[in-house]
């Protein structure tokens, strides 16, 4: 890696991250998207998984892992750590991001100072609509739905739906009732 730069070098993308990291059958990763992949995390891509165009997926700060079936909208950041479950859909210019900056001293440029990371699960069946942000150290439940253009700073519950800034969530599915209810 180049110091101060987030991407590996040429030679580790092209020759060393193809023999370990993981790529699912049918999966695949737009000519265009941005894979700063690097060997010292993991990364794994799902079985019929795509990375559409114009993705940035960096797991330089923790593991990046990808189920099967899943697709990452167009524009989308991922920056481990991050796991996305199965059948999960990603609208266009989503960020998911397990890496924080910390400001804490203010005799040092915020820019010099310690990263700190928190994971980010998105379990399965998951659904975020364009333009959302998802924190660190946030966890979508399964088959829940994320508004487009929610930030979610906490973590949703399975079976919800959330909306807004900060996200809240606005419905749950009612097992006994067989039906999506309202939160109050």
């Amino acid at each position: 890696m180049i110091v101060g730069n987030a991407r590996p070098r040429w030679w580790v993308r092209w020759f060393l991250t193809p023999f370990i990291h993981h790529r699912g059958k049918g999966s695949s990763i737009r000519w265009s998207a941005r894979a700063d992949v690097f060997p010292f995390n993991k990364f794994s891509l799902g079985t019929n998984t795509t990375i559409e165009d114009f993705c940035t997926v960096n797991n330089g700060a923790g593991d990046v892992l990808i189920g099967n079936d899943s697709r990452l909208g167009l524009g989308s950041v991922v920056i481990g750590p991050v796991t996305i479950g199965n059948q999960v859909i990603l609208a266009q210019n989503i960020v998911l991001s397990g890496l924080n900056h910390t400001y804490t001293d203010v005799t040092i440029p915020i820019r010099l100072q310690k990263v700190t990371t928190a994971p980010i699960i998105v379990e399965d069946e998951v659904w975020i609509g364009a333009n959302a942000v998802i924190t660190a150290g946030v966890t979508i439940g399964k088959h829940s739905v994320v508004a487009g253009g929610s930030v979610v700073t906490k973590s949703i519950p399975p079976y919800s739906v959330a909306v807004g800034n900060p996200a809240r969530v606005i419905k749950k599915y009612d097992f006994e009732k067989g039906e999506w209810v309202k939160v109050s």
